[in-house]
């Protein structure tokens, strides 16, 4: 998505690091060029605005569920493997018994 305008901040940085911003994980000179990219560029404002909008809704919706920091960290790691483009590891599957997919013998796996 692009407005086709030039930009100090290209669109796919701002739509790339969406939710860092929305999320407040990322350092104040990096929002206020999101700030000053959202006020030039319309398609990535519109966008952001939906984004919040999902997850002001989700909050509403789900807010009172603690997410634990493991998977917290999980998530962070998969989506850092996906932006820096790397291949993106198998999940573990777990068994109905419990037992993780890899924990298995391989004639148990087939």
């Amino acid at each position: 998505m692009s407005c086709g305008e030039p930009h100090e901040t290209d669109c796919s940085e701002v739509l790339d690091h969406l939710y860092e911003f929305l999320d407040h994980e990322m350092p104040d000179s990096d929002c206020t060029k999101f700030e000053v990219h959202f006020e030039e560029c319309s398609p990535c404002l519109e966008k952001y605005g939906l984004e919040q909008a999902v997850k002001k809704l989700v909050k509403r919706c789900c807010g009172q569920d603690d997410v634990p920091s493991d998977l917290r960290s999980k998530v962070m790691g998969r989506i850092d493997l996906i932006r820096s483009g790397q291949a993106v590891p198998e999940q573990d599957v777990a068994s109905p018994e419990g037992e993780r997919e890899t924990d298995r013998p391989a004639a148990a796996k087939e």
